[in-house]
This record gives C-alpha cells, structure tokens and sequence, in this order.
C-alpha cells in the first residue's frame, strides 16, 4: 500500500504559504544533490518540473537541471531562508498550491 503524506506537516504555516506561490526566479543553494560533485552550487530558480529544478548558475550561458529526488537546498523566498528537501516538493509545479495550502496529500514511491 503506497504512503500517504499529509505537506501541511513538513512545513510551519508561513513557510507553506511562501512555497505556494511562485518560486521562479529565486536565488537557491544547493548543498546536497545526487550526482554532483561540485557543492554547494548557487543559482537562480528557473523551471520546475515534477522531478527536476533547473537553475540558472551566474556567468554561464547554460543551465543545471538538477533531480529533486535527493536534493537539499535552501530557497530564499521574501527575505526568509527556507532549508528544502526535493522530495517534500516532488509534485507538478501547478498542484503545489492546493497541497500545500489545503493539506492534499500525494502518494510517495
């Protein structure tokens, strides 16, 4: 039987109302990453999908897509620094509002 997970219990309430608006375009540090070598890594938010963040590093042309399974980072949202764990934000980018903020549980593998 899959786990169910209830969001509105990983994050205090200021914190879910910051995550469920928009995230784009935020500056990010990652500090844990499955795959990369060199850490901690500083960029700005600039997609989100189900699975991955891409981020957009200074003085490169290119981008870094970056799994969300595994991932910690910190997201600084409104002047707050909020400490992420990629799994507790596996979801399509457009149901994060609801649940975050109405409590919508997921299923997690």
């Amino acid at each position: 039987m899959p786990i169910r997970t209830d969001l509105r219990t990983s994050f205090d309430r200021a914190v879910r109302e910051r995550l469920a608006g928009e995230i784009l375009g935020s500056p990010i540090t990652i500090d844990r990453a499955p795959g990369l070598a060199h850490l901690p890594i500083t960029g700005r938010l600039q997609d989100e999908t189900l699975g991955t963040l891409r981020v957009a590093l200074p003085g490169r042309d290119r981008s870094l897509c970056v799994p969300k399974t595994g991932l910690e980072a910190r997201l600084l949202l409104e002047g707050r620094e909020i400490s992420l764990r990629g799994e507790d934000l596996r979801m399509r980018p457009e149901d994060r509002t609801k649940r975050l903020l109405l409590g919508g549980s997921r299923r997690s593998p």
